[in-house]
């Protein structure tokens, strides 16, 4: 019998593995797949070309994660953007947004003096809740009915909001429920500078900017850091595969055995204990603790069974919300998007490229999917790493991610009417690509190869229920306390000896390492307590 066995060798699997393994358990890792890394991987899409093919940039990875597990001796190197972020906006103009923020207010400048002349301010406020939220990310949130260190995790959070003062609270409260569109109108008064922000706040999230609590996804992004700068975006030289091959080295150093090519079919569990996980071979592993990196509702109706549950725990989990409105693709080019309004290559290629020039358009993206199922002129991220990395590509040529949104696994939002995705596939990739020739008309004449990952595709590869990238949706009923559900916010599921350490638990999704590492804290006091 093992100690410990993780179900799935995604970031967060692994993270909570090696502090596992660091505190002396015997940890087993199954992963379904014959690659590790979960949705952080890097893979050949087309016969020279590779690509960060789901997950696909470096801003949020945690430092004391990249530090405890030793990941730059095991290989992970993170490289600067040349540039933060470019906002083509028609044939003639563009916006940026630069590394140095003085160089960012001077180009806020052509679109608003006004707005040039606050964004400092609008910065340090977000900086300053940052500073009170970061702390609270590392830590296990209060859990209702969990007792005496749940009244501690209390007080603990109280001291924090107490320490950053009025201001500070107040701004908090704003974040957490305003719209991301209400939110910037406070500071901001050019659209296409707010939309700039307001992309922030609707990533990975099926809402538009102006639906209520979208501006704490807003923060959400700009709590991470760069090789030790705040709020900087990268890329993993080699692709995020990088990141968590290096986390893998840091198990297998560690003691941690892995299976892959290991499908866990079901949890069993006896008397209201997690048993033994069985596997789709019919062998089974058994363990004292069993820890998912797994979506919240997959685990405990899908592995579990509803029928271990008492009515409560099966009504939060049917009510637990998955979708984040994502289509990925991975594109092999013959050569560099030439954009009308900046048509030379420069540092823009590789930053990253913004499809969204005014907070109507981020909006009407959200209208078409309620109803068509899809958006006819979607929101676009689009990053080229192979301008940063020449591992990726053939000499002359490029790979681009596009992140697109949104997209709908159900359909449409007003019907109960079913999309096909396998027959709306390249209809729905089709209308990306028109939506960046608009922008830049070499784009399409210019794909070698194309690999379309629809939220069916998302769901069916890496397991994310219905696509959702972040395993349920940042909304405050689904945050800190209420993450994934109230009752299970410390990272024990209602099955004794059953964890959470994926996405789905708090802090939440990116690829932080936190849940991971989280998780691995809470199960470790449990050993220790002999109580597992």
């Amino acid at each position: 019998m093992k100690d410990v066995v993780v179900i799935g060798a995604g970031h967060n699997g692994l993270v909570c593995a090696a502090y596992l393994a660091a505190a002396g358990l015997d940890v087993h890792i199954v992963e379904r797949r014959s690659v590790l890394g979960g949705a952080a991987v890097t893979e050949e899409f087309h016969p020279g070309f590779r690509n960060s093919v789901a997950s696909y940039a470096v801003g949020l990875l945690n430092p004391t994660v990249i530090d405890d597990l030793d990941l730059a001796r095991h290989g992970l190197e993170i490289r600067f953007r040349p540039q933060s972020n470019f906002f083509p906006l028609s044939d003639r103009d563009s916006l940026s947004f630069f590394n140095d923020a003085r160089e960012t207010q001077h180009e806020i400048a052509r679109f608003s003096k006004h707005d040039a002349d606050i964004y400092p301010e609008y910065d340090a406020r977000l900086t300053a809740v940052g500073d009170l939220v970061q702390p609270l990310m590392g830590q296990t949130p209060p859990n209702l009915g969990g007792g005496l260190a749940s009244i501690i995790n209390v007080l603990t959070a109280g001291r924090l909001a107490h320490r950053a003062g009025g201001r500070v609270q107040h701004d908090a409260i704003a974040l957490f429920t305003l719209s991301a569109a209400e939110y910037l109108s406070r500071f901001f008064e050019n659209d296409h500078v707010k939309a700039a922000f307001a992309f922030d706040a609707v990533v990975g999230s099926l809402v538009s900017p102006f639906t209520p609590g979208t501006a704490y996804v807003l923060l959400h992004h700009v709590v991470g850091s760069t090789n030790g700068v705040r709020g900087a975006w990268g890329h993993a030289v080699g692709g995020m595969g990088s990141i968590t091959q290096a986390m893998a080295k840091a198990c297998l150093e560690r003691g941690v055995s892995i299976d892959r090519n290991a499908a866990v079919t079901a949890v069993d569990v006896d008397q209201s204990r997690a048993k033994c996980v069985r596997l789709a071979d019919g062998s089974s592993i058994e363990a004292r603790a069993i820890v998912a990196n797994v979506e919240p509702k997959r685990l405990l109706h899908g592995l579990v069974g509803a029928d271990q549950l008492d009515d409560d725990v099966n009504a939060q989990v049917r009510h637990h919300k998955t979708a984040s409105g994502t289509l990925r693709m991975n594109v092999a080019l013959a050569e560099l998007p030439r954009f009308t309004c900046r048509p030379v290559p420069g540092p823009h290629h590789g930053s990253g490229i913004v499809i969204g020039p005014t907070l109507d358009y981020l909006d009407q993206a959200y209208r078409d999917v309620r109803v068509f199922g899809y958006s006819k002129q979607p929101i676009i991220e689009m990053l080229i790493p192979s301008t940063i990395d020449d591992s990726l590509a053939p000499a002359g040529r490029h790979v681009a991610s596009l992140f697109c949104q949104h997209f709908a696994r159900q359909g449409s939002l007003d019907s109960t009417e079913a999309i096909d995705w396998d027959v709306e596939r390249d209809r729905a990739a089709d209308a990306v690509f028109a939506t960046i020739d608009a922008y830049a008309p070499n784009f399409s004449s210019s794909v070698i190869a194309r690999d379309v990952l629809t939220p069916l595709d998302l769901e069916r590869r890496f397991g994310l229920t219905d696509g959702d990238i972040f395993h349920g949706r940042l909304s405050l009923d689904q945050l800190w306390t209420n993450r994934p559900f109230p009752g299970s916010a410390d990272y024990r599921m209602p099955i004794k000896g059953l964890y959470l350490c994926g996405s789905g638990a708090h802090p939440g999704g990116g690829v932080t390492g936190l849940p991971g590492r989280n998780a691995a804290r809470e199960i470790t006091k449990d050993f220790r307590r002999r109580s597992v």
